[in-house]
């Protein structure tokens, strides 16, 4: 009972962590039919914004809600520099300018700040644990579960009940058909980089609370979770990418318990060949999102 409540929790922490990171790069994606290789940015733009508020004397919840504010300007920002100037262009240039992007950002927290990682101010709760039913966890990893469960059902509240979420659905399966029904294009892809820089900002605090510092290469990881989990999923299926990410992180974690210490160092490789077995089987991923139209 102890090992599998244990399982559980790691499980669904993980998991929740991993399909908010997928669910913010493909919301994007979705509609753009473009991946941000800049969304790990987003990350490390809330990572710093606490450090440099660690001094401030402010309340933590306080910062923490500028730090995720801080991630959606850096994401509308995404929009505006790197995407918008050259999406009606080619696909290669926006890549282009999106890589360009992120090593930006990238080197002006090491022009700026500094290369060594920065303590990031965490509340006492984040080092404390709990245990239930015999297993002893970190009650972030709770906290890490709750948010998950809190920010999906807000999501598909959104998509499903408002406006703007509908336009955004219908943008995400025929992006032509909906500007020429009178969807305004540029206010829908705005703002699904808002959505997705405020998901971002809420998995940097996720995941910088794990670590307790940042560094300006801390996106990687996530970006690259968050892609493996999208293509698991299915890059153009908000629902299969949260799937995804919640498949990955139980491939991880049963690593994680099965292997021996001196396996354990080639988990990713396992990890990759996992993935490898799924798209072969699924090369669509898992779940096929609608038919899109042409982006524009």
């Amino acid at each position: 009972m102890t090992f599998t409540v244990q399982f559980l929790i790691d499980v669904l922490s993980l998991g929740g962590a991993y399909a908010l990171m997928a669910l913010g790069l493909v919301i994007v994606y979705g509609i753009l039919k473009l991946v941000n290789f800049a969304y790990g940015e987003l990350i490390m733009v809330a990572g710093y914004a606490m450090f440099l508020m660690g001094g401030s004397g402010l309340p933590w919840l306080v910062m923490a809600g500028v730090a995720v504010i801080m991630a959606v300007i850096a994401g509308i920002a995404t929009d505006y520099v790197a995407f918008r100037p050259v999406r009606a262009k080619s696909v290669t240039a926006v890549l282009i300018t999106s890589f360009a992007f992120s090593t930006l950002l990238q080197n002006a927290a090491l022009l700026f700040i500094s290369p060594r990682p920065r303590p990031v101010p965490l509340p006492d709760i984040f080092s404390q644990t709990v245990t239930i039913f015999g297993a002893i966890t970190p009650v972030r990893n709770l906290i890490t579960i709750v948010a998950a469960i809190v920010l999906l059902a807000l999501f598909a509240w959104l998509m499903r009940r408002t406006v703007l979420g509908i336009a955004m659905r219908a943008a995400a399966t025929n992006f032509t058909m909906a500007r020429m029904l009178g969807v305004p294009a540029n206010l829908i892809i705005t703002s699904a980089f808002a959505i997705s820089g405020f998901l971002a900002g809420v998995v940097g605090l996720l995941w910088i609370g794990r670590i307790g510092t940042v560094v300006p290469g801390i996106g990687l990881e996530p970006l690259l979770v968050a892609f493996i989990a999208t293509v698991i999923g299915g890059m153009r299926s908000m629902t299969g990418a949260v799937i995804g990410g919640f498949l990955l992180a139980l491939i991880d974690t049963t690593l994680n318990y099965t292997l021996s210490q001196e396996l354990l160092k080639f988990r990713d490789a396992f990890t990759f060949s996992l993935v490898i077995l799924i798209l072969l089987w699924r090369p669509d991923g898992l779940i096929k999102g609608p038919a899109s139209g042409q982006r524009t």
